[in-house]
This record gives structure tokens, sequence and C-alpha cells, in this order.
């Protein structure tokens, strides 16, 4: 597990995972190097939908059609702070390019330009996003908590949340209720 890097990559939860934050989640790695990882987990809506959270920081979607979508939770860090997973790249005050064309922002200029139909073709927006500390990505790999697969940008922003997990075990030719509770014991 040497210089592996996830960043670009799904991280999908095995059966296994007990977490409440990670079982059955799909996370999209935003950024792995020597300090850690961060991602957003991307199948995981919750009861808000883009037009209350937009209304919380004094911004008008009005007949935007993704206003009545839902947000979701991206993870258990910083989980009052939204995060916005889009495609293209742009320009925004506060972004990480990630892989391809898609970055990951936190400033409010893009949630101002998506109010006003500037802003990008995708989105999704998340509050709150997993972490992991140096190393400890790799030692959760090792120990079989987590699959990985290249990401496909159509499953994070183009399928349904409840799509998500099938799909991207779809991209490792796996069915996710194929696979045994313990590693090992098919």
């Amino acid at each position: 597990m040497e210089n592996v890097n996830f960043t670009g990559h799904f991280l999908i939860a095995m059966p296994a995972m007990t977490d409440p934050y990670f079982a059955k989640s799909v996370t999209y790695i935003c950024e792995h190097n020597a300090d850690g990882a961060m991602g957003i987990v991307i199948n995981r809506p919750i009861e808000m939908t883009h037009d209350a959270l937009f209304g919380q920081i004094n911004l008008k979607l009005n007949d935007n059609p993704i206003a009545n979508q839902p947000v979701h939770f991206g993870g258990p860090v910083q989980i009052d702070r939204g995060f916005v997973l889009h495609q293209p790249a742009g320009e925004w005050q506060s972004t990480i390019a990630i892989a391809g064309d898609i970055a990951l922002t936190t400033s409010k200029d893009i949630l101002e330009a998506v109010a006003n139909g500037s802003g990008p073709e995708k989105i999704l927006i998340t509050l709150g996003y997993a972490g992991w500390a140096a190393g400890q990505i790799e030692k959760e790999m090792a120990a079989n908590a987590w699959l990985s697969v290249q990401a496909e940008d159509s499953v994070i922003f183009d399928l349904p949340s409840a799509e998500k997990l099938t799909a991207a075990m779809g991209l490792l030719g796996l069915d996710f209720a194929s696979l045994s509770e313990e590693a090992g014991h098919a």
C-alpha cells in the first residue's frame, strides 16, 4: 500500500463496515497525500433541500431546477460547513482541483453563481466531509474496510443517490449484495 494515491477514486464501504457515518457509503476522495486524506460521501441525502440551504445564507434559487434536490451528508467533519463538488472546475475563491475537471469549492461565491444561474453545470452540495489522518486510509484499506475504484463523473453527478452504491460497485464488476460480511468467507 506504499505510495498509493486515492485522489479521484471512490472508496466503497465493505458490508462489514458498521460505522453509522460510512455503512453502505460511497466516498469520493478529493485529496490524498502524506498528511492524510479528505473526501465527500456522495450517496447520503439529508432532510434539507438546496432551496432551504440557500435560504439560510440569504440566496434565492427561484425556479432553478436544483432547488428541490437534497443537500448531502458529506462526512462527520465540519458538518456545519458547505462543500460543493462540481464540474467544470471554474474559477472560485477557495477551490481544490481533484481529477479531470472536477473540483471542490468551499467559498460562498460558487453558491452565489448557482443562485444567479452562472454556476458550474454539475454540482453536489454537502454539509461536512470525511477526513483521515496520515496513514489511516492505508491501514483501513489493508484491513479490508473499503474497496477502491477510479471514480466516474456520471456516478457523482448524474445518478440518484440510491443508485450510486450499486453503480460504484459495478465499476469493479461487483454486486454489493453478493459480498460476504466477512472477508475471506465467501
